[in-house]
């Protein structure tokens, strides 16, 4: 199997699930394996888990799912639920547990692959539950590698050594496109492929005719908004957004500072200076609200953006994600200009609406009609009515990962993850 078809397409058998498994394990762990002792724990902060316990995380749950709840097998821990069950430990003790050293850990996260790969070589093929399962583990695995990547840039560590230095070029991409509007059949429905509850089911919406941006706001204009007193002018802000402002003492991105009349952005363990057509990002739907309303613009509803984005799997097509057409994969350690992979245009002429940044919509999350919790029931219920609802993917998020209908969401305070956003005219 290619490196392509590792990461761009779902696997189906038994062969290419336990290549994917393979790949998604290495890229877990080199994305950590230079960390010295001190930093696989890391400080403690609300936002992120300590890298130890969150790769023992990965290994349980693959443990939980492929071999206790597919075969019946027994731990291969005695102490892994009380070390890895995200449900049954609460977040500020994952610093303070009595967990066994570096070695043993890797050793558990090892002996759970290796038992996985056991397993699926003695099938003769994958029955559906065999891929939902085995798929439910690859797919959470590569969200928690997304979010390894981002705690690297929170704790000021040196960018991944996978990933390949930012390259330069693709420039700005103004301008609206005109979106016609119509009746639209949003999400999707069982028997395409694997999907996640929230994703399902299928449901009609109306949707007005809108005019959106060809691409996310960027770095430069998001830098005009600071320098026009944006994050001081309580106008520009909702009554929760101001709350959190005052709160966070925020006065301009997270990682911006300014050095005499210039401005810098801290990416990873270095400060650099501003990219003008990079897009922002580690900015929260609180900042980006206020710069809509400083700019005379709106947050597009998630149902226009998956209106914009088409009908298809994905903006360009049903093809499977490529390098001329995303940026995904943590390829390169951040994001790419927003004038980039014109080839993964939509029908409508919309850029970058895979891969790059993750974007804030104005929608909270919310059930869709009909919904039913999977068998891993915490994913989505526990966040209904009370997260935000972002869209597209990130220049480190896996590509197998991602289609039209993916439905990310954080709670709109959270600035340390890989979002930014896009908007429409009012």
């Amino acid at each position: 199997m290619s490196a392509a078809s590792v990461t761009q397409r779902e696997p189906r058998d038994v062969d290419e699930l336990s290549t994917c498994l393979r790949d998604a394990r290495r890229r877990s762990l080199s994305l950590l394996e230079d960390l010295d002792d001190e930093r696989w724990i890391g400080p403690q902060l609300a936002i992120v888990n300590p890298p130890l316990w969150e790769i023992g995380h990965v290994a349980w749950f693959q443990e939980k799912w492929c071999l206790r709840h597919l075969a019946g097998r027994a731990p291969l821990r005695a102490d892994a639920d009380r070390l890895f069950d995200s449900a049954a430990i609460a977040h500020d003790t994952r610093w303070h547990l009595a967990f066994p050293g570096r070695r043993d850990v890797l050793g558990y996260v090892e002996g759970v692959l290796a038992s996985v790969e056991e397993q699926l070589a003695a099938l003769p093929r994958a029955d559906a539950d065999t891929r939902y399962f085995h798929l439910l583990a690859l797919y959470h695995e590569d969200m928690h590698g997304e979010a390894f990547v981002y705690t690297r840039q929170t704790h000021g560590y040196p960018p991944p050594r996978s990933a390949a230095p930012r390259g330069n070029g693709g420039g700005p991409c103004p301008g609206d496109v005109e979106i016609e509007g119509g009746s639209w059949r949003m999400g999707a429905d069982p028997g395409e492929g694997f999907l996640f509850d929230n994703e399902s089911r299928a449901h009609t919406v109306e949707v007005r005719p809108f005019r959106m941006a060809r691409a996310p706001v960027t770095q430069a204009d998001f830098r005009a908004f600071v320098e026009d007193d944006g994050y001081r002018r309580r106008e520009l802000w909702t009554a929760e957004g101001w709350s959190w402002r005052v709160n966070a003492a925020a006065e301009a991105p997270l990682y911006w500072k300014r050095q005499g009349e210039a401005w810098l952005r801290r990416h990873y363990d270095r400060w650099v200076p501003l990219e003008e057509h990079l897009p922002v990002h580690f900015v929260n739907a609180h900042e980006a609200e206020a710069w809509c309303r400083w700019a005379g613009r709106r947050l597009p509803t998630e149902a226009e953006w998956e209106f914009a984005a088409g009908p298809a799997r994905f903006p360009w097509g049903d093809d499977a994600p490529s390098s001329e057409r995303a940026q995904l994969d943590l390829t390169a350690d951040g994001p790419c200009e927003v004038g980039a992979h014109p080839a993964g245009d939509s029908r409508h002429g919309v850029r970058q609406m895979i891969g790059n940044v993750w974007e804030w919509t104005a929608t909270t999350f919310e059930p869709y009609p009909g919904f039913e919790a999977g068998p891993y029931a915490e994913y989505s219920a526990p966040w209904f009515g009370w997260q935000r609802v972002l869209r597209g993917g990130a220049f480190a998020t896996r590509a197998r990962l991602l289609r039209n209908t993916w439905r990310n969401f954080y709670t709109p305070d959270r600035r340390d993850v890989l979002a930014g956003f896009r908007t429409c005219a009012l």
